[in-house]
């Protein structure tokens, strides 16, 4: 069996998912249908709409299935329409085990992460938070775990320093759309091999919440870099001063040192942490634009000795 004849039901919801499926498409899979979440709310409007996913696949004409879980009736349906092999990106559910015995290819898996490190959601953004060098992609066989099941093969990933998540993830999602379609095409032709997972290597990943966002320049100025990073574009890593809050959008550590929350420097505008410092090059107040930090600094009317600890 070729790639043409081989029956392929897509799974997955936001871009990185509408990415994989385009390449997919473009390398002349055989797509026969596609799960995604539902529509919702978006915007200040709340205008309901179509995930990446559904928004692609109607283009193409790809019957799209949006159902709130996939046991029961669906289950059914899967099983009806006869994939020779499931293909999971960032759906967002957990495939029951009367799925995946479906597919006499089985279900596999595009995880943004070299697992078993960085199970979960977040994959990504934590591996800029804890400051690594290296990211990848994993392929994995789908278990009834949370990527727990057997590794196909990876494609390791260099993080560049200054690199934020959002940024990151472009790179990771270019290169892996591509990657996993050759792993498809070597497990269609029988070429690959299952690994299992060392369990007792793995590390998790969980969602990003907006609390964890708030940060003191108390902390090192290494360990605050990265934290922007990983939370840039979302939650925003931020500091309150005078009860409100800046985000900060970018930023660099710098040598110079200082009582945590002094201004060494307003051009460009540099903060001391708890160790070393860090230059604040885009910022963002609450209720305004993002702007240079030098910018907001001066219309704060701020200057070197004067604190931001406030």
């Amino acid at each position: 069996m070729n790639k043409n004849e081989a029956k392929i039901l897509f799974m997955g919801t936001p871009d990185i998912a509408r990415d994989c499926l385009q390449q997919l498409l473009d390398d002349g899979w055989n797509i026969i249908g596609a799960f995604t979440r539902e529509d919702k709310p978006v915007g200040r409007k709340q205008i309901m709409t179509a995930p990446p996913v559904k928004q692609l696949a109607l283009e193409h004409n790809i019957p799209v299935y949006q159902p709130k879980t996939l046991k029961g009736e669906y289950s059914d349906v899967i099983a009806e329409l006869k994939p020779d092999m499931i293909v999971v990106v960032a759906y967002g559910r957990i495939l029951p085990k009367a799925v995946i015995d479906v597919p006499q290819f089985g279900c596999l898996n595009l995880h943004v992460s070299l697992l078993p490190k960085y199970r979960g959601a977040a994959p990504i953004q934590w591996s800029l938070i804890n400051g690594d060098a290296q990211t990848g992609v994993t392929v994995m066989h789908i278990d009834e775990g949370l990527d727990t099941g057997d590794i196909i093969d990876v494609l390791p990933i260099e993080i560049e320093p200054d690199e934020n998540s959002e940024e990151l993830f472009d790179k990771v999602a270019a290169q892996g759309k591509v990657f996993l379609s050759k792993v498809m095409e070597n497990v269609v032709a029988g070429d690959y091999t299952r690994t299992p997972q060392d369990h007792e290597k793995a590390t998790l990943a969980p969602p990003l919440t907006k609390e964890m966002a708030l940060f003191s320049f108390e902390t090192d100025a290494l360990t605050l870099h990265n934290k922007i990073r990983g939370q840039n574009p979302w939650p925003s890593a931020h500091f309150i001063y005078e009860d409100k809050k800046v985000k900060v959008l970018k930023a660099r550590v710098m040598p110079e040192s200082g009582k945590p929350g002094e201004i060494l420097s307003t051009k460009p505008l540099v903060v001391a942490a708890g160790e070393k410092s860090l230059q604040l090059i885009t910022v963002q107040p609450e209720g305004g634009k993002a702007m240079d930090g030098t910018a907001w600094a001066a219309g704060r009317r701020l200057k070197k000795g004067d604190s931001v600890m406030k």
